[in-house]
């Protein structure tokens, strides 16, 4: 994806294209506490994110294994249970270069980043869904109409309505490779306008977590 995809302010894609160049780009997802630091912050000594603008590791290994990089998950997917899910969490989302990216299954790390925004899990979720449609973010919000089909990622909520499909992705961490919860509206118990998060393996209404 190049700058111009983005669809960002003229101010904050002048300064992304300062940062990067023109090299291919990549969108992030992570998350932090209210204050923006690393939710092992205890074991990184308090590592500090910025609310907007670049950032680098300080400790930079592109070898494949956690730490020593800046982490995220790669265009929003990945796996979910590496978040801080907590009400008072900042989600971002960031750009970083294609070449860069380290896999980490279920993860990604980079040498540097570009902070585009902060805020929290709906909002941050949604910013990213309108510049990378189509992606099962984790923690987002898919919805569809009649015959639509609505893919949402890891701890994602998924609607659709009349004839639409469901389809939640996660991450199995024990198998290291994607599984996919799908259903059919009208088949199996899938009822029109009601939103199914995937629990065990299979879409479960929400409101059967006694989550909002």
């Amino acid at each position: 994806m190049n700058i111009t995809g983005l669809n960002l302010s003229g101010g904050l894609a002048a300064e992304l294209l300062a940062y990067f160049s023109d090299t291919d780009l990549v969108l992030c997802l992570r998350t932090c506490d209210a204050g923006l630091c690393s939710a092992y912050s205890h074991v990184r000594g308090g590592f500090q994110w910025p609310a907007s603008g670049p950032i680098e590791a300080p400790d930079w290994n592109p070898e494949a294994h956690c730490g020593e990089g800046l982490h995220g998950w790669l265009w929003g997917e990945g796996d979910g249970s590496l978040g801080y899910w907590t009400e008072s969490a900042t989600w971002i989302v960031f750009a970083a270069a294609a070449v860069e990216v380290v896999d980490l299954d279920g993860k990604v790390k980079v040498p540097r980043a570009f902070v585009l925004f902060a805020g929290r899990r709906e909002e941050a979720t949604a910013w990213l869904a309108q510049r990378a449609p189509g992606r099962a973010i984790i923690g987002g919000t898919a919805t569809a109409g009649d015959r639509g089909t609505a893919t949402a990622g890891d701890r994602g909520t998924a609607t659709a309505g009349d004839g639409g499909a469901l389809v939640i992705s996660w991450w199995d961490g024990d198998a290291c490779r994607w599984r996919h919860a799908i259903g059919s509206v009208g088949e199996g118990g899938i009822e029109p306008g009601v939103r199914y998060r995937c629990e065990g393996g299979r879409l479960v209404p929400v409101e059967e977590t006694g989550e909002e």
